[in-house]
């Protein structure tokens, strides 16, 4: 007969005595379960003990986490987490330098436990550490030369244990003092600074900045980028991503209007050549949280252009117009004309002339082609660095256009408007960085000026696209979905260099497209016969109950979905599955991604599907409702989900990527008895029917379909023709 499934084997462990093998029972409470442990030993004062896992993280045992216990599990007996604290924050004010260090260092590992980091936390522990980093080392900073190993791992564990405190979100980040942002800034100014140091300080303030606007003030003040740029010349990439980290902090809170002078200090201080340099092109391969934080750092400088991108044009100012007569003067090489030179109305029939050739749209006052926004301005930006940075491929598409016939001519003015319009939303200027993302260009850190870059290589892409193409102006809008694909498949295939970017776009010509469109329509045959139409409403129910069943089994294998958190770093996952009978979900936390699936009994939390009374998405989720830097984006909305059940109680979810969101809200629903709805539903839907229909049609390959059913003959005359089985 198997044990009762809430008495659990577990071997305790003491100090000085042969581990204990016992049976707990999980309806006992905790205290109870202790107390035995302690008369099994005789100690007394069993309040002052309390259990915890004997594995690297030693965390301990209390009424929330007991039922992650397994069968099998080694415990150890302990002092009680409020006796920990208190004698941990006693010894880290100890006078000597070694039982100091110890304490530090017990105090940094045992902070990762939030049970812990309470209880050390009501003793008013932040405190304490905060003042140690103001005033207390500067005891030993005299002694740095003689014992410079024993000061840094001092500083070290102190920041480490600090910010494992302030990982678990129990206290604001508002609380701070001056002195102490002063001392952390400090140590990242230092040219010389032990590395474990530096990496906390840097963690530390990129959790300031991120976490309250007034901190990011006084970080501000105290931290410049010409003091951050040194940490990336050196070889150590933990120190470059977490200096990233700091500079796409103070660039996120930075206010509007100040953006674009830090954008400045950026490009003064040569941090895009640094990174391309040292980072990109570095031996070392780039790690997720390195390809994270270039992202980031590739979306805030794309996002400078926004103001100029949601900027209208004012045809009544001048400076503005000037550049409009910019780009005629260098297109046709004009001499300024004298103000008495021909009528007004000869020089206004020129001017309209040449603006028709430049390809506006309105040939009277182009102006007014720059009012839609997007992309406002910002295209006629582009238009003049064309102009001025690549003068003669601007000439020759000009002049080669304004010769031919004027149906087929390739208009330059709508097409930058129109070009420029389709890259601010490829590179979603605008939009903050997801936090999932790693989705970075090598390619846009190898210019200063790298959109207009892409801009120019693009604009001669699509003059090069119409040519292939015939195109009329009635082909417009064709035309743009052809340079769209041509730019995102060669995106996709991430060049190093916007040369490398050139030639993939050389090898995607139209033709090219053609081929790789019908390729991919070789597999889509278009089924419209009504014959055909009819056979495919008969075998959907059929696709859609095995598209079902392979939502539900992927559900039962299960899948980790990680916990955001404002420090990336330090990931924190959980798992959840379906039962195989399809009535329980099962999910618990984990320490770290898993290899492979998580077996159901080491997920102890459950929640019965018949408890489920609805699922929600995107800004419905209880937990998109808080209000966060980098947790409102369109892209995290996008992967959110929540299960509510009973009256106030939810599970939230945000899934790792568009493809197991869709697996999971589409399980959950059917698990409901609702109707699937996602993307990738469809998109199964389409591919298994269209494999369906070719088998079924297998032996009708070039046979005609026709539209209706053949005739009934006539009933024969007689039935004489029939075997009588009598």
């Amino acid at each position: 007969m198997p044990p009762p499934s809430d008495i659990v084997k577990v071997a305790i462990e003491w100090p000085g005595a042969f581990p204990k093998l016992m049976e707990i029972d999980q309806k006992k409470p905790l205290s109870a379960i202790i107390k035995e442990v302690c008369e099994g030993w005789s100690l007394g004062n069993h309040e002052n003990f309390a259990l915890q896992n004997a594995d690297s993280t030693n965390f301990y045992i209390t009424e929330k986490n007991r039922n992650d216990i397994k069968n099998g599990s080694i415990l150890r007996l302990t002092t009680s987490p409020s006796q920990t604290a208190a004698q941990l924050h006693e010894r880290i004010q100890s006078s000597s330098m070694d039982a100091k260090l110890e304490a530090l260092k017990d105090l940094a590992n045992s902070s990762r436990d939030v049970t812990f980091a309470q209880e050390f936390i009501n003793l008013d522990g932040i405190s304490l550490l905060t003042q140690m980093v103001e005033s207390g080392t500067e005891r030993y900073q005299k002694l740095q030369k003689i014992m410079k190993p024993c000061f840094g791992d001092l500083l070290s564990f102190t920041l480490t244990a600090f910010v494992e405190l302030m990982d678990h979100g129990i206290v604001s980040w508002d609380t701070f003092s001056v002195a102490f942002i002063k001392k952390i800034a400090g140590y990242v100014n230092k040219s010389a600074m032990d590395t474990a140091v530096l990496q906390r300080s840097l963690a530390i303030l990129e959790s300031m900045v991120l976490n309250s606007q007034d901190l990011y003030q006084k970080v501000a003040q105290e931290i410049t980028i010409g003091q951050l740029i040194p940490h990336l010349q050196g070889t150590d990439q933990d120190i470059q991503t977490y200096t990233i980290a700091v500079i796409n902090a103070l660039f996120l809170k930075a206010p509007e209007e100040k953006r674009q002078e830090m954008a400045h200090i950026l490009a003064q201080k040569q941090l895009r050549s640094i990174i391309l340099s040292n980072v990109i092109r570095s031996p070392k391969a780039i790690n997720d949280e390195m390809a994270h934080q270039l992202y980031v750092l590739q979306v805030l400088t794309f996002n400078l252009l926004e103001d100029r991108m949601m900027t209208k044009m004012d045809p009544q100012d001048q400076a503005q117009r000037d550049i409009i007569f910019e780009l005629r003067r260098i297109a046709f090489d004009v001499e300024c004309e004298p103000n008495n030179s021909g009528s007004i109305e000869k020089r206004k029939s020129m001017y309209t002339r040449d603006y028709k050739k430049l390809g506006f749209i309105n040939h009277v006052n182009p102006a007014v082609d720059f009012t839609q926004i997007p992309p406002g301005m910002l295209a006629l930006d582009n238009m003049l660095y064309f102009a001025r940075h690549h003068q003669d491929s601007y000439i020759r598409i000009v002049l080669e256009n304004s010769s031919r016939e004027d149906k087929h001519e390739c208009p330059f003015g709508r097409s930058s408007i129109e070009l420029t319009k389709m890259l601010c939303e490829i590179l979603k200027v605008g939009e903050l960085p997801s936090e999932n993302c790693h989705d970075f260009h090598p390619m846009f850190f190898t210019h200063d000026r790298s959109f207009e870059e892409f801009f120019c290589i693009c604009i001669q892409l699509l003059n090069k696209t119409w040519k292939e193409m015939r195109a009329t102006s009635e082909d417009f809008n064709k035309v743009m979905q052809v340079v769209r694909e041509q730019i995102m498949r060669a995106l996709t295939q991430k060049p190093n260099s916007l040369d490398q970017l050139k030639s993939r776009l050389q090898n995607l010509s139209y033709t090219e497209i053609l081929k790789i469109r019908q390729s991919e329509r070789m597999n889509q045959e278009d089924f419209q016969s009504r014959p055909i139409l009819e056979l495919r409403e008969k075998i959907q129910p059929e696709i859609m109950e095995l598209i079902k069943q392979q939502r539900l089994n992927r559900l039962c294998d299960g899948t980790c979905f990680r916990k955001i958190s404002s420090r990336r770093r330090q990931d924190k996952f959980w798992y959840c599955r379906l039962s195989p009978n399809h009535k329980v979900l099962h999910y618990g936390d984990l320490e770290e991604s898993p290899q492979g699936e998580v077996p159901h009994d080491s997920l102890q939390d459950k929640l019965p599907v018949a408890d489920i009374k609805s699922v929600v998405t995107g800004k419905d989720c209880p937990h998109m409702k808080e209000k966060g830097a980098l947790k409102q984006n369109k892209e995290v909305l996008e992967l959110a989900f929540s299960i509510l059940y009973e009256s106030d109680e939810y599970l939230n979810f945000i899934a790792p990527d568009k493809h197991e969101y869709c697996v999971w809200t589409d399980g959950l629903n059917a698990l409901l008895g609702k109707e699937m709805t996602s993307e990738f539903t469809k998109s199964d839907m389409d591919t298994l029917l269209s494999m369906e229909m070719k088998l079924r049609l297998l032996d009708l390959e070039n046979i005609q379909i026709p539209e209706a059913p053949p005739p009934i003959p006539k009933e024969p005359s007689n039935y004489d023709f029939v075997y009588d089985c009598n």
